[in-house]
């Protein structure tokens, strides 16, 4: 049994799938689990649920998925038998203060503080640290279905976007293969874009013409990432302002251990074309 947090997120939700396809035990777990609309015969449970970690040996940990509680969570997978886990962790992590990492920057904080707390766990660990999701591109849905022009903060700000799924794919192997006990790997998309190419490559998927028009920080500030917390979004945005003009890691990874190249991001508006349509719907819950 592989047990999956943040199973109604991008990246669980699209690794339950895969690990639902392929036969292999899941348990899901979800806020709100008559509302996951996870593939049928999943088992869903909330993270509380005193049979959590029943007959499972592996587990998948998302740290916004854990509710704050990884060290809890931890604890009861080893009591449990768990033996291995897979940790979501971020590509700003192994990025040392002598390579230019903001060690106070909170996404650094967050994931530096779960990657120890998994290492001292006694569990084996691989870490997965994905840089630029494309799925960030989603905040600018809203907009696209009410009309032609994205405003948004540092239109130029350039990353390498990978696609949910194929971080997916790299955690189903890591679960199910040998070889990746103390892996920590670095994910990336096959290619740079900016915010600007992004919206542009969203209108084409779209077949429309897209505009992305930069505001102002103090602006951005305000209406990027709404649901984030402030100082997130303050240190995104510095970041986002260091990128314009530089070339982001590019890595072979996703190729490497899944066999086939990771997607562009072209790829991935195509993918998610209902996503930014007027007549999009959702009944997702967390």
């Amino acid at each position: 049994m592989i047990v999956v947090t943040g199973a109604t997120g991008n990246v669980g939700r699209a690794l339950v799938g895969r690990l639902a396809a392929a036969g292999r035990p899941v348990r899901a777990v979800s806020r709100n689990p008559e509302r996951a609309a996870l593939p049928p015969g999943v088992e869903v449970t909330p993270l509380e649920s005193a049979g959590l970690f029943e007959g499972a040996s592996k587990l998948f940990l998302h740290v916004q998925g854990t509710e704050g509680r990884i060290g809890t969570v931890l604890d009861a997978a080893r009591a449990a038998g768990v033996r291995h886990v897979v940790m979501l962790s971020s590509s700003i992590i192994g990025e040392g203060a002598d390579e230019g990492a903001d060690e106070t920057h909170p996404i650094y904080v967050m994931h530096a503080r779960a990657e120890q707390l998994v290492r001292d766990s006694g569990l084996e660990w691989t870490f997965l640290r994905p840089g630029s999701f494309s799925t960030n591109a989603l905040q600018w849905a809203a907009q696209i279905r009410e009309g032609d022009t994205v405003r948004g903060p540092v239109a130029g700000a350039v990353s390498a976007p990978i696609h949910e799924d194929d971080i997916a794919a790299v955690a189903e192997r890591a679960l199910l293969d040998d070889g990746h006990v103390g892996a920590a790997h670095r994910l990336t998309g096959p290619e740079a874009v900016t915010h600007a190419g992004q919206v542009a490559a969203i209108g084409r998927a779209l077949g429309r013409d897209l505009t992305y028009v930069e505001v102002p920080a103090e602006e951005g500030e305000s209406t990027f990432f709404p649901d984030v917390p402030r100082d997130f979004v303050r240190a995104l945005l510095k970041s986002f302002a260091e990128m314009v003009g530089t070339e982001p890691e590019i890595t072979s990874t996703v190729e490497e251990i899944t066999g086939r190249p990771a997607r562009t991001f072209a790829a991935w508006a195509g993918d998610h074309r209902a996503d930014f349509r007027t007549d999009f719907r959702t009944d997702f819950a967390s």
